[in-house]
This record gives C-alpha cells, sequence and structure tokens, in this order.
C-alpha cells in the first residue's frame, strides 16, 4: 500500500495512477474519508480529557448529580463517535487497499500487454531444415507424459512427467539453484501451505475483503491456510515487524541489506481466467515448481537489484541455449502492486513467437508496508520501510516447452544444453527412441 501522507500531498499522481493502471479512482473518497477519521480521532480525544476532568471533580463537588449526568452524556457521545470511527477506519483501510502502487515515469503507458515494448533480443531462432513438432507431440512420441491417466485420476491442467524429460525438469531446477546460491542468494525450500492474510500482504489483489482471492487462490476448506502461487508470497513475510505469537518485532539493519533470497516451491493457482487458453500441454498447469529470486533493500538500492535479478535470469536463458527477449511492460499488464516490471519471453518455435517464461518486478515499498518490514538507517537511525523486488529464477514445466522445441532433432529426440549435460549424467540427448 501507498503512504497516507504521500496520498495526501500527490492526489493527481495517485490518481493517475489509478488511471493509467486500469483500477477504480478511489483518491476523493479515501481523502474525505481520511478527513472524517482525523477529525473523530481529535474529537473523541478532546471529549475523554473533558470527561476525565469531570470525573476528578465528582468526588470534591457538593453537588454531584449534574457533573455525574454530565460525564454520562459524554460518554453516550464518545461510544457514539467511537462506533463511527471503527467503521469509517475500516472504510478508509479497504480504500487504502485498492490505491495501486505508482508506476515508474519510464513505464510505457498502455492497456494491457499489448502495449509492452520490446527492449533486447538475444540469440537467433533457429531455422529447422524439418517441420519442429509442438511440445505435445514429442511429449507423446517420446513418453514423457500420460495426459488422459492423469487427468481421470487428477482431473484437468494437472500433468505428470515421465522419464527422461522428468530428469530433465530436475536437472533444469537444480541448475537454476545452484547458479543463484554461487550469485549469493540463500536458497530456501518454502512451504506451499500459507494463511490467506500472508498471500494477501504481498500486494496482489486489491481492497481489503481477503474473499477475493478465491477465484485465483486454492482454499484449503474447513482450515485457516490455503496453497500459495508462487514462494514470492512466504519470502516477502520472512521479516514482518508485526509482533507475532512467537516473534518479537523485527527491525533490520541497514549493514544487513540487500539481503538475497531463492525460493523453491511447488505453486497452485487456479488460472481461472485462462478458460480455453493453453488446454494442450505443460504451459498452463494449477501445479508446478518454481524457482523464485526475492530481494530486501534499501529503496536506493531499487534499480540497481531490478537491474541484477533480472540479469540473472537472463544469463539462465542463455545457459539453457534459448533465444529470447525482454519486454517493458506497460501500465495495464504490470499488476496492482508494481513500480516497474519486465518479462523474459522465448522463442516457441511451434507457435513461431516469444512467450513469456518469467518476469522482473520493482515493488518499492508497497509490500513492505503490507507486512511493515522496516530497517534503521545507519546514518540517522530513523526506522524506514525496505524496498522488496521478484524475478523469476525457473519456472517449471513451462520453461521445458522451449527447451525441447528448440533442442529437437528430426527423429524426435531432443538436444541436452551443455550446462545440463552433467547434471544428467553425461547425457548429450534424450528420446528418440520410440
Amino acid at each position: 500500500m501507498l503512504d497516507i501522507k504521500f496520498i495526501r500531498e500527490n492526489p493527481d499522481i495517485v490518481k493517475n495512477a489509478c488511471k493509467v493502471k486500469n483500477f477504480p479512482d478511489v483518491v476523493d473518497e479515501l481523502l474525505s474519508l481520511d478527513v472524517r477519521v482525523r477529525e473523530l480521532k481529535t474529537i473523541t480525544q478532546t471529549k475523554t480529557a473533558e470527561k476525565n476532568k469531570i470525573s476528578r471533580e465528582i468526588p470534591t463537588s457538593s453537588d454531584k448529580a449534574p457533573l455525574i449526568a454530565k460525564s454520562k452524556q459524554i460518554s453516550e457521545e464518545i461510544a457514539a463517535d467511537m462506533a463511527e470511527l471503527a467503521q469509517k477506519e475500516d472504510a478508509l483501510n479497504d480504500l487504502m487497499h485498492r490505491v495501486p502502487q505508482i508506476p515508474d515515469a519510464n513505464a510505457p503507458i498502455g492497456p494491457d500487454d499489448s502495449a509492452n515494448v520490446e527492449i533486447r533480443r538475444v540469440g537467433t531462432p533457429r531455422t529447422f531444415d524439418f517441420t519442429p513438432r509442438p511440445q505435445w507431440e514429442l511429449l507423446e512420441m517420446n513418453g514423457w507424459w500420460m495426459p488422459e491417466k492423469i487427468a481421470n485420476i487428477c482431473g484437468t491442467r494437472v500433468y505428470a512427467l515421465c522419464g527422461e524429460l522428468a530428469e530433465l525438469e530436475l536437472a533444469v531446477q537444480t541448475y537454476a539453484i545452484q547458479k543463484l546460491i554461487s550469485k549469493g542468494f540463500k536458497y530456501i525450500e518454502c512451504p506451499s501451505i500459507s494463511k490467506p492474510q500472508t498471500i494477501f500482504n504481498a500486494g496482489h489483489f486489491i481492497g481489503s475483503d481477503l474473499s477475493v482471492m478465491n477465484d485465483d487462490v486454492f482454499m484449503l476448506t474447513d482450515t485457516d491456510r490455503c496453497l500459495a502461487g508462487t514462494a514470492e508470497i512466504i519470502l516477502n513475510s520472512l521479516h514482518t515487524g508485526e509482533i507475532l505469537t512467537d516473534h518479537m518485532d523485527e527491525i533490520l539493519d541497514e549493514d544487513q541489506l540487500p539481503l538475497f533470497y531463492a525460493g523453491y516451491s511447488a505453486c497452485f493457482r487456479k488460472e481461472a481466467g485462462a478458460a480455453g487458453r493453453d488446454t494442450r500441454g505443460i504451459v498452463r498447469v494449477h501445479q508446478f515448481n518454481k524457482v523464485e529470486q526475492y530481494v530486501f533493500c534499501t529503496p536506493e538500492q531499487s534499480d540497481e537489484m531490478h537491474e541484477q535479478i533480472l540479469n540473472n535470469m537472463c544469463e539462465l536463458m542463455e545457459d539453457l541455449e534459448l533465444p529470447y527477449r525482454i519486454v517493458a511492460n506497460s501500465t495495464g499488464d504490470m499488476g496492482f502492486n508494481k513500480v516497474k516490471q519486465n518479462d523474459v519471453e522465448a522463442w516457441f518455435p511451434s507457435e513461431n513467437s516469444y512467450r513469456e517464461l518469467g518476469s522482473g518486478s520493482s515493488i518499492g515499498q508497497f509490500q513492505a508496508r503490507r507486512t511493515n518490514t522496516r530497517y534503521r538507517e545507519n546514518a540517522t537511525g530513523d526506522v524506514k520501510f525496505v524496498a522488496t523486488l521478484n524475478c523469476t529464477g525457473i519456472a517449471l514445466p513451462r520453461a521445458l516447452v522451449p527447451i525441447i522445441e528448440n533442442h529437437q532433432n528430426a527423429d524426435g529426440s531432443v538436444n541436452i544444453p551443455k550446462k545440463l549435460q552433467p547434471l544428467m549424467g553425461g547425457r548429450t540427448k534424450i528420446g528418440g527412441k520410440h
């Protein structure tokens, strides 16, 4: 969320953010409520002071009845004011959670991904001397999956990889983790089960009603838990300043920043908005595995950290020998909580186009305000909110699609990228035996 002081002082900037990000403009209503909340706080403080003064006078007064009546009247007024204050504070809190993050001044302005801007391309799409097979044909002919059986057992948009492709998936995941560890990231195997509030605190959903997540998040019936869609959810709350039952108030030292985490988890998403899209193959599924980069830093370090984690993903694309491009996401495509976002898109031969494999996002202090994650500045001793960033390390099985499509041979076999061969027992290719 944004700082209420910033909204008061910069309403036009916030209104513009609502406009370019395609969210309802609630700024005027929010500021009106803010005025009333502050007014009610002053009123209740004044009346409470008056009531306390009367209470001190009653014991020594020769005529107590009028004072007692006056005290009772003020108590009733305070109760009514407090009831209104609670209602207005709840409404203000909801509106505060409906105001989007301010996008970077250099972000492309547009309604959706059609306004994204290509920054650069790396590598040249391969020219095949045969008709390349799409992912599902390679999966089928090599016996690398069992879609009908798994659909009967588990339902649709669920997958199970078999044999050598399952080994390759593990090799890609392991390589990505090892690469990030070598760059100073702390590896964390994150749980997939979370509290709904933890997901909400990551700032992907608007408003204060947690039920807004129901279309995207798998809730665990009759529990206070749900399944997280990314390790970012867990990593975001690692240094919360909220006082929990077994966790005292935490404030990071500036010298600790930046903090780098590589979180791995199984991820779960309903994909309710993807009906009819990518119904074949393993691009869009309910359960997948992902390695996520996550950074806590000072706001001044944020731009540098953004480039660093984005470059890590780009390096991985090159290690996997994939042609790819980087795009700057438009204001209408970057989402509710982001300052800026860059997608990394790999070449999909079967579609003759680039498709997103992951993204790097600067969140500013938006998430930190929700989790109360702070640090103490060295120079001043002031306590400030950290900035947070996230970027895909690798998302599987989606990343397997460009790997097997770009590296396929005419007989259906797939060449293994050189950097992965040691993790595949020295093999140089898989498949092509059926």
